[in-house]
């Protein structure tokens, strides 16, 4: 195993002793284009985020809606790829070596690369662990194993609807922190998050010692508020994604970075009550 500390762990340690939530922003390798997206990149960063999840656009983004359905298309027709994507993350190395860099694709484009090569060149880039949701869990151990073998983790994912058993099998294998789907659905912006949220959070924490991390439908400050003592972080992608597009261009990178320094500090509050 690689002896490259990871930059997840190190994070959660430091967020755990001071009662903090860690902030995943979410951003389409390549949207609006591959200029202003190395700029967005770093405007999360700067804007206080503690890593960010960088996905690859794909033309069957099974798990996502509407709003980043569009941002992988825009990235695609802009020619985003996946080798353009780890030079995103080479380029936000260069700047910043502290801040988490997830990055999140469906499993056709990894195999196209090449398993063995695209977890060197990953790690080299400065990624720290892959999420990959269309890769079953009983055909996760040959990647997670490439993983660990360079010091990434491999991030699983749960839902509401997983069982104890898929719980508890998740919870052995987990490591970095484990993506809990927050509702049935795709990804997009929500106005309240589901009052069975709490339940399905308390289940998997019974479950699985690994931190959680909150994702789907996280939208505003309240949201990550509500989230407080129920998981470790939170990954806001859809209203990031909303706001990119509606925003003017010569102002997208300051209303990024006002947006994920508002959503960073209400990681610092105490809990409040979901609004369901």
């Amino acid at each position: 195993m690689s002896e490259r500390t990871n930059r997840l762990d190190a994070t959660f340690a430091r967020l755990r002793a001071s009662g903090e939530l860690a902030l995943f922003p979410y951003l389409t390798a390549g949207f609006p284009d591959a200029t202003t997206c190395a700029a967005l990149l770093a405007a999360i960063a700067e804007g206080g985020a503690d890593g960010l999840e960088l996905g690859i656009p794909f033309s069957d983004p099974l798990a996502d809606g509407v709003t980043l359905q569009r941002a992988s298309a825009r990235a695609l027709d802009g020619g985003m790829t996946l080798v353009k994507a780890l030079e995103l993350v080479h380029g936000l190395r260069a700047r910043n070596d502290d801040v988490v860099v997830n990055m999140m694709s469906y499993v056709n484009p990894l195999l196209a690369y090449g398993l063995p090569r695209l977890i060197r060149d990953a790690a080299e880039a400065g990624v720290d662990a892959f999420i990959v949701p269309d890769l079953p869990f009983e055909e996760a151990n040959e990647f997670q194993a490439a993983c660990v073998a360079e010091g990434l983790h491999y991030v699983y994912l749960v839902a509401p609807t997983s069982t104890d058993d898929r719980l508890r099998a998740v919870g052995e294998r987990a490591g970095g922190f484990v993506y809990c789907v927050t509702l049935l659905g795709t990804t997009g912006a929500r106005s309240s998050l589901s009052g069975d949220l709490p339940s399905f959070l308390a289940t998997a924490r019974a479950r699985i010692s690994a931190p959680l991390v909150a994702g789907f439908g996280i939208s505003t400050p309240e949201h990550i508020r509500a989230l407080a003592g129920q998981v470790d972080g939170a990954i806001v992608g859809g209203a990031l994604a909303d706001l990119i597009e509606r925003t003017e261009p010569e102002r997208v990178e300051d209303a990024v970075r006002q947006f994920v320094r508002a959503l960073k500090d209400a990681t610092r509050a105490k809990a409040t009550a979901v609004a369901g």
